[in-house]
């Protein structure tokens, strides 16, 4: 029984998939028509409100020929001109997620690069916003890493697109000068958008994981496992610009994990230094002797909360005044 349900919801998929291809396929049609018939009558001859009007009449049952959607639709048409390109990439999303990338993103390049990203990992339509808002393109493949000598190939080349620089921590309510394990606890207690940032494949093993080697106590800040790259992820928090002696505790860890944890299918462990900043050739000459695969990259915090939250000492201060006026009011309450 569970196998024929498997096989229902597998075939259900196929069918949608299908239909969302020949829909967006149907749609770069009607925008190369749009295309064609502009460039003979003109914008002047107002080919898209009249087609827009046309379509609803005849398809009264149908929605998606708004002129808005027609727009769309001669966009999408001019932005990708060769149908095979159309066919093998753009018609493998939704609709409304190439509507996203074509507000946001103008680089062919970058465009074809979020909508392989969607495809491969099943994005939503937000995620996929929220990841070309926080130019996941350029962010991708950006650390400091040891994985091309400490690592075999491929894993290495996906262990350094793995790893992004800067992660973007907007979704936190911290301030400027929070606290390490204020920042973790902080990540843990908003562990779905900090996955979402990490990328696709982490699982969370957890925070201030124990390790116990030569008889002492050892925590980890974040320990993930990450399913593609069967490997241990070790993550190191820092909230201060990154240090030479970072890279000798990581290598500890990593160490430790190696021996301790893995399995022995599972490859290599990774571990992530997460720092305010880093200078690249500190951090270069860091890595350079180290034979446990380590990156080091950066996180940035929400901006508008780091100025504008209040210190506690302004909170202090804010609460003495307001007992000094209440205590104030009090009193002259009582003389009346």
């Amino acid at each position: 029984m569970n196998d024929l349900k498997q096989r229902i919801r597998a075939a259900q998929v196929r069918a949608a998939i299908a239909v969302n291809k020949e829909l967006v396929l149907l749609y770069w049609q009607i925008g190369q028509d749009i295309l064609a018939r502009q460039q003979s009558e003109g914008w002047g001859g107002k080919v898209i409100k009249r087609l827009s009007q046309d379509l609803k009449q005849e398809f009264p049952d149908i929605k998606g020929f708004s002129q808005r959607n027609l727009f769309y639709m001669r966009a999408f048409a001019e932005a990708y001109p060769d149908k095979e390109f159309v066919h093998h990439l753009g018609a493998q999303i939704p609709w409304k997620h190439n509507c996203v990338i074509l507000d946001k993103v103008k680089d062919l390049e970058q465009r074809t690069w979020y909508i392989q990203q969607a495809i491969d990992y099943g994005w939503s339509r937000d995620v996929l916003a929220l990841q070309i808002d926080s130019n996941l393109y350029k962010r991708q493949g950006g650390a400091i890493t040891n994985f091309e000598r400490t690592l075999p190939s491929p894993q290495s080349d996906l262990a350094q697109q793995l790893i992004k620089d800067p992660y973007h921590f907007d979704f936190l309510t911290v301030r400027r000068d929070v606290q390490e394990r204020e920042l973790e606890k902080a990540l843990v207690e908003r562990m779905r958008e900090f996955l979402i940032e990490l990328g696709v494949g982490f699982a969370f093993m957890g925070s201030q994981y124990h390790l116990e080697v030569g008889g002492e106590d050892y925590y980890i800040d974040l320990l993930f496992y990450h399913v593609h790259l069967r490997c241990y992820v070790v993550i190191d928090l820092k909230v201060t610009p990154f240090k030479p002696e970072y890279t000798g505790k990581m290598n500890f860890y990593v160490s430790a994990v190696d021996d301790m944890l893995r399995h022995p299918d599972d490859k290599s462990t990774i571990g992530i230094i997460l720092c305010r900043s880093k200078n690249k050739a500190t951090a270069e000459y860091a890595l350079r002797n180290v034979s446990t695969p380590i990156a080091i990259t950066t996180h940035q915090l929400p901006e508008h909360l780091q100025d504008n939250l209040p210190s506690i000492e302004q909170l202090e201060t804010q609460l003495e005044s307001f007992a000094v006026e209440l205590e104030s009011k009090k009193q002259i309450g009582g003389e009346e």
